[in-house]
């Protein structure tokens, strides 16, 4: 449409609406990497066009996804046709979009831009390929299996260091820091091309300008640019690696150096290119870019090596895994240095081309080149990065207790809780066991109480912070009664434990008094001989002997006391004579020849004591 619309709006064309159709057809094969042979030169060799327009490229490869993923959605009418199979979907896309692209290549075939049959046969397909099977496989939720097929065909070392119980943990959290160190160089890029173009603004206007007079064809350069600005800002990235660019065979342009081809055409995105000679302080700047994409890639993999929560994790109330060790991280690290080193390669490769034979050969930065460095920045950069800020992710974890055991399964339950819990009950039997050691109760006392609550808060914490109020409040008590029962513990190796009293105190028992400390009051683990069982019995035997009558039926129960063991009153000497033996009376001899009468306010023989 653009180039018909430009077709009609050109004032003077020198060609019909066949050979307009003919170069839309030709610029759409080389939107998916087809290289193109131009005709029409003055020398009269053909001549290849192979930069590719990346932002033209994005167009197609974003159609070809949303057709596999909307032909294999199930559709939400009641009485819609079944969803369509995968492999159906997939091959039903691939089949009519190659058909069509075979079809335009005939068609374009005998025009001034000619494909060549070599890469319409190997890019076309690739491009439909991939791009319907990303749809297809993003319409089925993103399975694991056809990615882990994929790297089966993987070397034995890369396979073990991306299998294993948290694959699918390493894997992702790789893909992201790649992604993310991919987005800060082609963003970095794209800065400097920004930079470069305000800075050489009068040039890039005055080469704008020379192109074309008319205003549709400075539209169609404009067009041109913008298409070619993703190109552009690929070519700054490899700059900025060091690598940098060519501008025609043996004209290379980086940081230290810059030598621009002096036969250029004028265009302004060419405009852009630093100045010839040895580069500057300006220049080396551009080394903050792979920087700043090795501090974010190794942000990124610290992240994860930390064993972090997203939220969707944390809805789904999934546990925490174990951190990851120091040698296990950078081997992620190097993986997603690998994989945004390829990235960048695939795009070098793409934005880069021949346009012409010999000086105009080579334009573009080298794909092996700019993946290699691109790799050699993010690892070497990002390493230290890594394991600084894993240390201090995994610090900061540990002080909240947030760290899981090492060598935990993702898949056990409460596993973080369960470790914090043993802990928390040792040293409460610990602190308990120390403190009943000393000769004080009251010392043993305040040490289980203090361990108690030292081991109860984060315990409590964090079961409030994964879990509702009442599996905190449950773990508390468990911790509590663990105390308790560590404080009644007698540690006394000479003295046998005390038997369970009759009567327990009842607030230990009182469902009341449980929610109103923090840590239950331990009973006294060395109680006095008054409080023992035998001599509780014995006072009760007395007692009920002396208010039992001698004539009594019950009397036959009352044991035989025993011998006194104060010495025996002397025997009285005998009278002397002339005396009388009768004794002379007295009231208490008076009292106790009189009947005994119950007292009105001693109780019936029915209600004394047993």
């Amino acid at each position: 449409m653009l180039v018909l619309g430009l077709w009609i709006s050109s004032p003077y064309p020198d060609s019909g609406p066949g050979g307009a159709l003919r170069i839309a057809a030709a610029l759409w094969l080389l939107a998916h990497g087809v290289e193109l042979v131009r005709t029409d030169t003055l020398s009269g060799v053909p001549l290849p066009v192979g930069v590719t327009p990346l932002l033209l490229l994005a167009l197609p490869v974003w159609l070809l996804y949303r057709a596999a993923r909307d032909a294999t959605d199930a559709s939400a009418e009641p009485d819609a046709p079944p969803p369509v199979p995968a492999h159906t979907a997939w091959t039903g896309v691939v089949l009519g979009y190659l058909g069509v692209g075979a079809a335009a290549a005939l068609y374009c075939s005998g025009g001034e831009l000619r494909p060549v049959w070599g890469w319409v046969t190997a890019c076309l397909p690739l491009v439909a390929a991939s791009a319907a099977g990303a749809g297809v496989w993003s319409a089925h939720g993103r399975p694991r299996e056809p990615v882990l097929g994929l790297l089966l065909t993987l070397p034995g070392p890369v396979r073990r260091l991306l299998f294993g119980s948290d694959a699918r943990a390493r894997v992702g959290t790789a893909v992201r820091a790649a992604g993310a160190g991919t987005a800060v160089l082609f963003g970095g890029g794209s800065l400097l091309l920004g930079v470069s173009l305000v800075l050489h603004g009068a040039a890039a206007r005055a080469s704008f300008l020379q192109l074309t007079e008319g205003w549709t064809g400075r539209f169609a350069v404009l067009l041109l640019g913008i298409g070619l600005i993703p190109n552009a800002a690929v070519w700054s990235a490899s700059y900025a690696l060091g690598p940098g660019f060519a501008l025609g065979t043996g004209h290379l342009v980086h940081p230290l150096a810059s030598d621009p081809a002096p036969l250029l055409p004028p265009f302004p995105l060419l405009a852009a290119v630093p100045d010839a000679g040895a580069g500057t302080t300006l220049n080396w700047t551009a080394g903050l870019v792979p920087v700043a994409a090795g501090v974010t890639v190794g942000w990124f993999v610290a992240r994860g090596a930390a064993g972090r929560v997203t939220q969707e994790a944390q809805e789904a109330q999934q546990e925490p895994r174990a951190p990851w060790s120091a040698g296990r991280t950078v081997g992620v690290l190097v993986l997603a240095a690998l994989l945004c080193a390829a990235i960048l390669a695939l795009l070098a490769a793409l934005s880069g081309g021949p346009l012409g034979v010999a000086a105009l050969a080579r334009f573009g930065p080298l794909w092996w080149q700019s993946g290699g460095a691109a790799a050699l920045w993010l690892t070497v950069v990002g390493m230290p990065v890594t394991l600084t800020a894993r240390a201090w992710r995994l610090r900061g974890r540990r002080a909240r207790g947030a760290v899981p055991a090492q060598g935990t399964e993702p898949g056990s339950k409460r596993p973080a809780e369960a470790g914090k819990g043993a802990v928390a009950k040792k040293t409460v039997a610990e602190a308990a066991k120390g403190a009943t050691g000393e000769a004080t109760v009251e010392a043993a006392k305040g040490a289980a109480k203090d361990a108690t609550k030292e081991a109860t808060k984060p315990v409590a914490k964090e079961a409030a912070k994964d879990s509702p109020q009442a599996a905190a409040k449950d773990q508390a008590k468990e911790t509590r009664a663990q105390a308790a029962k560590a404080a009644k513990t007698p540690t006394r190796r000479e003295e046998p434990p005390a038997k369970p009293t009759v009567n327990p105190p009842t607030a230990l028992t009182a469902p009341d008094e449980d929610e109103r400390y923090e840590v239950l009051p331990a009973p006294d683990p060395f109680p006095s001989a008054w409080h023992d069982d035998v001599a509780r019995a014995t006072r009760w035997a007395a007692l009920r002997a002396a208010s039992t009558p001698l004539d009594s039926p019950d009397s036959s129960l009352i044991d035989e006391p025993a011998a006194p063991s104060w010495p025996p009153l002397r025997e009285p000497s005998p009278p002397p004579a002339g005396h009388s033996p009768v004794p002379e009376p007295s009231p208490l001899t008076d009292a106790l020849h009189q009947p005994t009468e119950p007292s009105r306010t001693d109780p019936p023989d029915s209600e004394a004591p047993r």
